[in-house]
């Protein structure tokens, strides 16, 4: 039983290492939906169909998938924003509206 005990510390840490929090690869589009929804968690107003429209045909897919998913998880979110994080989601998504 003492022989396991290792292997047993060293499984769980290398399942605890795949919990790392981390977000989508920026200037991907499931990046893209995760900034649109924390928009949309601060209350701010976003064009998702003029957003959609500037993405190459073959990410629309996947923006619109990740929207959705984000959309479901944002019904837990905080709703509060910090003027700073409504800023500077403002002009992330009007410089990706504009490529």
């Amino acid at each position: 039983m003492a022989a396991l005990k290792p292997s047993l510390v060293a499984l769980t840490a290398a399942g605890l290492a795949g919990c790392t929090v981390m977000g989508p690869m920026p200037g991907t589009p499931e990046s893209t939906a995760a900034q649109v929804s924390r928009a949309y968690d601060c209350g701010l107003r976003v064009d998702r169909g003029r957003i959609i429209a500037r993405l190459p045909a073959e990410q629309r897919g996947r923006f619109v998938a990740a929207n959705a998913s984000y959309a479901v998880k944002s019904y837990n979110a905080p709703r509060r924003c910090e003027a700073s994080e409504r800023e500077r989601l403002q002009a992330e998504l009007r410089l990706g509206s504009k490529r």
